[in-house]
């Protein structure tokens, strides 16, 4: 199979979406945001995702973000482009709609809320892939959308098109990444999709991260994935170790609001989100400030 050719392995970012007071879109903290990324080692960038409130955003809005960052990257590193949702043939049409020209994948997620059978979710992504303008990665995530994506599912998409080139999988169950794992066609990755799973992904086949930690401390999830990438599973295991407390704070609250306020705590967006997310409690703050002292002075 001539599958299409793209390199998403290593360590990729899920980006937030700053706002400002008036809950228009802060563009310069967006840039702060990306050149971090940019300077700390990140192999990929993932816009409008679920840590981007996408939800929220608008068309045009979409549309801003994907331009912006598609500049600010330059060509520098890969930028996937999250369009999902429960209605195929809406999904398909912004796929055509939208001006992706400048990015390198798509990012859909498994349809959400409908719960649709394993054959509603391989015919989903099957006519996505039959039209869709680029590479396509599943995500398969069941704690948001309410249905899981079976191995068997994951591995009929990836033998059935070589437009599928990759699957984010954050259900946490090891032993249906394993299955993925093992009868995959060669060329087809497997990306983390939850930072705490990283290490112990790669160790058993795991090409890398798709990463909401890697917003605030890129550098860190970078080092970790490259090194367990390397083979270098005890200097990785240690930073693994290290992240354990800045991931469970970052996601006690929800997410991105986790994300959000540890930027904040560093000055560099204001603590923000579109309702209904709110911000994260004092008390997650407080964890949230140590730590990222605690690991950006390390």
């Amino acid at each position: 199979m001539n599958r299409m050719k793209k390199n998403f392995r290593g360590a990729g970012v899920a980006l937030i979406t700053p706002f400002k007071a008036d809950l228009t879109i802060d563009f310069e903290g967006l840039g702060k945001i990306v050149d971090n990324q940019l300077e700390n080692q990140i192999d990929y960038l993932v816009v409008l995702g679920t840590t981007a409130e996408t939800a929220t955003l608008n068309s045009l809005e979409k549309q801003q973000i994907v331009d912006f960052v598609c500049k600010r990257v330059n060509s520098k590193i890969p930028v996937v482009v999250g369009i999902g949702g429960n209605n195929t043939q809406e999904v398909i049409d912004t796929t055509l709609q939208m001006d992706l020209s400048h990015a390198d994948a798509i990012l859909s997620v498994v349809p959400y809320y409908s719960k649709p059978t394993q054959e509603g979710i391989f015919q989903h992504y099957i006519a996505i892939a039959e039209t869709a303008p680029l590479p396509l990665i599943l995500y398969n995530v069941p704690g948001r959308t309410g249905v899981n994506m079976s191995a068997e599912t994951t591995l009929r998409l990836a033998h059935a098109s070589n437009k599928i080139i990759a699957t984010k999988e954050a259900s946490g169950n090891i032993s249906e990444i394993t299955k993925i794992l093992r009868d995959k066609p060669a060329d087809f990755a497997v990306i983390s999709g939850d930072d705490s799973l990283v290490v112990p992904m790669i160790a058993i086949g795991a090409g890398g991260v798709i990463s909401v930690a890697a917003n605030v401390v890129p550098k860190t999830i970078a080092d970790m994935t490259h090194l367990a990438l390397e083979g270098n599973f005890k200097s990785a295991g240690e930073l693994h170790l290290k992240l354990q407390i800045i991931n469970d704070a970052l996601f006690v609250d929800g997410n991105p609001a986790g994300a959000k306020a540890a930027l904040h705590s560093y000055g560099i967006i204001e603590n923000i989100l579109r309702l209904p997310l709110v911000p994260v409690s004092k008390r997650t703050y407080q964890i949230l400030e140590t730590e990222m002292k605690s690991l950006l002075n390390c």
